[in-house]
Formats: C-alpha cells, sequence, structure tokens
C-alpha cells in the first residue's frame, strides 16, 4: 500500500492514528457523559459539546498561523499532543457525582476541553499541511488523493476501536461495583435525584433498579451510588486517551526525520514544479475557490456531524442496543454505534481508491470538486433513510414522560447501521478529498492557513450542531432528519453550480 507513496507517509499515518484514538474515545462519550454528569435535561450538554467541536476546527487556524509565523510546524505539532494530554487528564480524574460544586466542576470540565481543542488546533492542521508537503515531490504529484485517502483511513483504524475501549471500560468498572450496565438508568437517577420524575418513570425506574441489582430498596441511596459509579467508568475512560497522546507522541518524534518541514521548501528548478512565487491574480484565484468550497461544506459538516448527537441520542433512546458480553465486562452502550462509521471507513477505503481508479481506466475521471458534490448527495440519502425508518416513533417528551422505552418499542440496531455505512461513502467522497483538494490549490505559503480554514469551515458546521438537537427535541423524530436532507441537498447543488469554474482554477 505504500509502496509507491514517499518515505514519510506511514510515521504521519501512526502519529494520526494514536491521536485519533484518544480523541475518538472522548467523542464517543462526551455528549451522554455532560449529560448524565451535570444533569443536563435540555440542549446545555448539547451547547457545549457543539463549541468544544467548533473550537477543535477553529483553533487549527490558529495552529496554522502559529506554524507558518515561527516556521517550526513539528515543534508545533508535538506541543500539541502534550496540550491534549493534559486536557484528557483533566477530564480522567474522577469527582464525585451527583456534582456537588456545579460551578467549580463543570469549570475544570469545560478548561480541559479547551485544553484539548487548543492542542488538537496545533496537531491536526499543521500534520496534514506536513502530509501534503510530501506530494509536492513531482515524482508523487500524482499519488496525492490517494495518499490522503490511505491517511485518512489510518485516522479511522484508531477510531474504529476507541469507542469499544471506553465502553467495555465503562462496563466495567459498574459491573465491579455490583451493579449491571443499563442505558436508561442514568438519566432516571438523575430524574429522581432532582424530583422531575412522572410517576409512569418512577414505577419503570424501580423495576430497572432492582434488575441492576439494587437489593437494598432505598431508591434515593440507589441512585446516588449508580450515577457516581457509572460516571467514574467514563472519567477512567478518558484516561485511556492519554496513554494513546503518549504513544502518538513517541510515533512521531521517532519518524520526525523522514518527513518534510513546509519552512524549508526550496524552489524546485525542474519546469514541471510550482514555484513559491506565484502571481497575485493567481493566488487571489486560487484563494477565492478555497473560500467557496469552505463555504459549501459547512452544511456538510453540519449534518455529519450529528454522529455524536442526535445519532447518538437517537441510539440511545430509540435504537435497540447492540451487546457483546465478554465475561469480565459487556461491550454495550450506544457509544458501540459510533465504532461502525470508522470500521466502513477502514473498510471501504481501498474500494473507493479501486473505484476511482478503474473509472480513469475507463477515462471517466470525475473532478475533486465533483467528487465533493456528488459526496454530498450520498450525505442526504443517509438522512432520508433515518427519516423513513423513524416514523411512527413517540416523540421526545413523550419518551421522556414514560421513563424510556423497551426494546420491543425501540427500532432495529440496523437501520443505524445502514446510514452510517451511506454516510462513510459520503464522507469518503468530501473529507480526505477536501483536504487533498485545499493542499493542491493553497499557495505554497499559505498552506497551514489555508489547512486550518478548511478546518475552521468545519468549525462553523459543528458550532451549528447543538441547533439539530433542539429539532430533536421539540418536533417529530423523522422531520428531524428531514431538516440534514436538506442541508445536503443545498450543498450539493452550490457545489456543482460552481463546477466548471473550481476545476479551472484547480488545474
Amino acid at each position: 500500500m505504500f509502496s509507491k507513496h514517499p518515505k514519510g507517509l506511514i510515521g504521519a499515518a501512526l502519529s494520526n492514528m494514536g491521536e485519533r484514538f484518544g480523541f475518538y474515545i472522548m467523542m464517543a462519550i462526551l455528549l451522554l457523559f455532560l449529560n448524565n454528569k451535570f444533569g443536563f435535561t435540555g440542549a446545555e450538554g448539547s451547547i457545549i459539546y457543539s463549541v468544544f467541536y467548533a473550537l477543535i476546527y477553529v483553533l487549527s487556524l490558529a495552529g496554522g498561523l502559529i506554524a507558518d509565523r515561527t516556521k517550526k510546524y513539528k515543534s508545533t505539532i508535538v506541543c500539541g499532543l502534550i496540550l491534549m494530554s493534559l486536557g484528557y487528564l483533566l477530564l480522567a480524574v474522577p469527582t464525585k457525582t451527583p456534582v456537588e460544586n456545579m460551578p467549580l466542576i463543570l469549570f475544570f470540565t469545560c478548561f480541559g476541553l479547551l485544553a484539548i481543542a487548543f492542542g488538537n488546533g496545533l496537531f491536526k492542521g499543521n500534520l496534514q499541511a506536513v502530509v501534503g508537503q510530501l506530494y509536492d515531490n513531482p515524482e508523487y504529484s500524482d499519488k496525492r488523493e490517494t495518499g490522503f485517502q490511505i491517511f485518512y483511513m489510518f485516522i479511522n483504524v484508531g477510531a474504529m476501536f476507541a469507542p469499544l475501549m471506553a465502553v467495555g471500560l465503562r462496563n466495567w468498572w459498574v459491573q465491579s461495583n455490583g451493579y449491571r450496565f443499563n442505558a436508561d438508568l442514568p438519566g432516571l437517577c438523575n430524574q429522581y435525584i432532582s424530583g422531575d420524575i412522572t410517576a409512569e418513570a418512577t414505577e419503570r425506574f424501580t423495576r430497572l433498579a432492582t434488575e441492576v441489582g439494587n437489593t437494598s430498596g432505598d431508591l434515593a441511596a440507589f441512585a446516588k451510588d449508580y450515577l457516581n459509579v457509572f460516571m467514574e467508568g467514563y472519567h477512567y475512560s478518558f484516561g485511556i486517551a492519554i496513554i494513546a497522546m503518549l504513544i502518538s507522541l513517541v510515533i512521531f518524534i521517532a519518524n520526525k526525520r523522514t518527513l518534510p518541514d513546509p519552512a524549508a521548501k526550496v524552489v524546485k528548478k525542474a519546469a514541471d514544479a510550482k514555484s513559491v512565487e506565484m502571481d497575485a491574480a493567481e493566488i487571489k484565484q486560487r484563494l477565492y475557490a478555497l473560500f467557496a468550497v469552505f463555504a459549501v461544506v459547512i452544511f456538510f459538516w453540519f449534518s455529519f456531524h450529528q454522529n455524536g448527537q442526535t445519532l447518538t441520542l437517537f441510539a440511545d433512546e430509540y435504537t435497540q442496543l447492540l451487546k457483546l458480553d465478554l465475561g469480565f465486562t459487556s461491550i454495550e452502550g450506544a457509544e458501540v454505534f459510533q465504532t461502525f462509521n470508522p470500521f466502513f471507513v477502514v473498510f471501504l477505503t481501498p474500494i473507493i481508491i479501486g473505484l476511482f481508479g478503474w473509472l480513469k481506466a475507463k477515462g471517466i475521471e470525475l473532478s475533486t470538486p465533483k467528487k465533493i458534490g456528488i459526496g454530498m448527495g450520498i450525505a442526504a440519502m443517509a438522512f432520508a433513510v433515518m427519516a423513513i425508518g423513524s416514523t411512527g416513533l413517540y416523540d421526545y417528551n413523550e419518551r421522556v414522560s414514560m421513563g424510556g422505552l423497551d426494546d420491543t418499542m425501540r427500532v432495529t440496531p440496523w437501520l443505524l447501521i445502514g446510514t452510517y455505512l451511506i454516510l462513510t461513502v459520503a464522507e469518503l467522497f468530501i473529507s480526505p478529498l477536501g483536504i487533498a483538494f485545499v493542499s493542491k490549490v493553497a499557495p505554497p505559503q499559505y498552506q497551514g492557513i489555508m489547512q486550518g480554514c478548511w478546518l475552521s469551515a468545519t468549525a462553523i458546521g459543528n458550532q451549528l450542531l447543538f441547533i439539530g438537537v433542539i429539532f430533536y427535541k421539540s418536533i417529530p423524530i423523522w422531520a428531524t432528519w428531514c431538516v440534514f436532507v436538506a442541508a445536503c441537498l443545498v450543498s450539493m447543488f452550490t457545489m456543482l453550480a460552481m463546477l466548471k469554474w473550481l476545476e479551472r482554477v484547480a488545474k
């Protein structure tokens, strides 16, 4: 796989794989952690999640500026890994639940998230810029898209196992404290403690408490103890991310010499090489094209990254959960569904690369902008499937008043699995190719900044994620998915309308 690619690709890919493993451990559990830890019932947890996810990408722009100004790309990447490790450490230290000092604990939680976001900003965009430099060599320039697809696949190898590790550790901790896992109980415990629980929900809470191991008959004591044990398991899951960061740091330092330094790039003398200096008009056209693409993909990311928001809530509240019993622990929980997207990325990447290669051999070579537009249409199909599969379900408030849904009232897990499959195909048409497009079109002196701007466009889409949760909790479930269908279609048609101009600029 790597034989026809530059030597530094494998080192960069492995470094990113370790970092992404830690990151996706956190992202798999973050929204449910916030809601259950602090007893959020509205959009509070979703807003914190959205702001954090947006900052990850906004601060990538700051990271690009820092690296471009200091000319120390590799040192900036190392600093990012160290800062992320410190952020995960703040989240990993267990604090008592129910939270007794809400302002203080919430502050430390948000400060830890800020450290992770800033560290990610120093790391992510600059590593992508370094990888892009590998393909500025004319020997490898025609393999740029494939290289970024391989790089992207390794990201998802780490992400594929992360949710399983987080869930397994959390459930092992619950089991080691004499209880069994139940996805509905943390929410019911918070409702009981706050006094907002209905009579119907109290009846269900009493039954579930007995089923998971409450023998005292004291629901108040059980609610506090179960919730505290459950959240301690989440805290320890964040600890795994620290280990992943340190492994990534060691891999990157060991492979630094095989990676180029964008600051040391020299003008190639070969006739087919690009000059560092470009005509001012050409620079302007390239920047206009990039910012046009950035604006369009906002709508896609607003929809696609619902995998950590409305799709996770739907998995937790409306979907039959998958379960793998390992004896010492069980792999069960809504977070498990988030392993399917990276699994499909790893499985489908060679197929998509092969498809593009087959089309090229047949004389049908799709431009990168056209692939991105097609990907947005595929994403619309995924949410259309969710809309059809969600018809007839109880509304959010009805479900809460009932205290949750038994398995017979939930949808098959294949609905979400199928949706993740289609969304992954869309992602492979957009995300790695979008990064490659930025790497190809961005003027050399703006490589770090433009990669940061690509991530900042993602940030704006992520900042809007909480809007999806507001819809999810206020309108029929099927109608929520239709909002994302519309957003993806707007992206697709806008991209196709700009197609000829973008193709001309990218030549």
